[in-house]
């Protein structure tokens, strides 16, 4: 590879003592010449941020930060916005890595600016084994459930233009912010082996944020309404597979017309998501639309 762009591992930590210098120690395995490792303690009341300073004092690729505890996203972009890679890839404290995912995964992303994001096959580990089959990305599929895993490769300035990891949402916040990256458009690329061991737990956040599935879906309708719009025809809906059935069900009984003109098509979506903006007294997502939809129209048309 002529160009190895730094890479920054992201590893918040919270309460991971048992597991983090596993995770460490499997990142700092990389074959590939150019990373650092930034790890955010998140307030943990055991020794995590004694063994990330440890490892910190021991290899100078390591950093070590702490903050007050905020959550698994706010603890993400802190780690981002200090680190000082090119492209970044989060890795949860207690799942490990293959010596061989990171260079893999940059090999593709340095190939095509429309590659948005570099996902690993993965298998788990723990009180599960076997390999985590997730299906083909398709944006009708993301609308739908989380397919991705937050451990993947994407731009630095892909997580600046979508204003980092909503902290608003407080399980699943991985789904939104893929929702965030590619609902625009964007290719993502799985890598062929796998290179993500996930380690299951009872305890683990996966298993714990199935709780959360009404709070979770009232976030994202109310971040995203426009993309479900699209996709679905209407809200993400509790039963999620019947959500386009169930919109379309609706719209028998509650029937809209809109109008807008063809050389407008662009914000067919956005005109219909209106209501859910004013509903929400959402401004600024508003205006957000409002400016990605426009950038739509002028990528596409031609005003010459």
């Amino acid at each position: 590879m002529n160009h190895s762009p730094l890479v920054s591992v992201i590893v918040p930590v919270y309460n991971m003592e048992q597991y983090l210098s596993e995770t460490l120690d499997s990142v700092l395995a990389s074959d590939y010449p150019s990373f650092e490792v930034i790890v955010m303690d998140d307030g943990s009341k055991d020794s995590s941020l004694q063994i990330a300073k440890a490892y910190a004092s021991k290899d100078a690729r390591v950093k070590a930060y702490t903050q007050p505890n905020a959550g698994a996203c706010a603890a993400r972009n802190h780690a981002i916005a200090l680190a000082e890679g090119e492209l970044i890839l989060p890795v949860d404290a207690d799942n490990t890595i293959t010596p061989v995912f990171i260079r893999k995964a940059v090999e593709v992303i340095v190939q095509d600016d429309e590659i948005k994001v570099v996902c690993p096959r993965a298998d788990f580990f723990g009180d599960r084994s076997g390999e985590w089959v997730l299906p083909p990305f398709s944006l009708k599929l993301l609308a739908r459930k989380n397919i991705m895993d937050t451990c993947a490769l994407y731009r630095k300035s892909d997580w600046e233009r979508v204003k980092g990891y909503c902290e608003e949402i407080i399980a699943r916040e991985d789904w939104e912010f893929w929702i965030s990256i590619l609902k625009d458009g964007g290719k993502v690329v799985k890598l062929p082996e796998i290179s993500l061991h996930y380690r299951i737990r009872n305890s683990s956040k996966r298993v714990t944020d199935r709780s959360l599935k009404k709070h979770v879906i009232d976030v994202l309708n109310k971040r995203h309404p426009e993309f479900f719009e699209r996709e679905l025809g209407g809200p993400l809906r509790y039963r999620r597979t019947w959500s386009k059935l169930i919109n379309k069900a609706y719209r028998l009984f509650h029937p809209r017309v809109v109008f807008v003109n063809k050389d407008f098509a662009d914000f067919t979506s956005f005109i219909k998501a209106l209501p859910v903006y004013f509903k929400n007294n959402e401004a600024g997502s508003f205006i957000k639309v409002v400016m990605s939809c426009v950038r739509l129209i002028i990528k596409g048309k031609n005003w010459s």
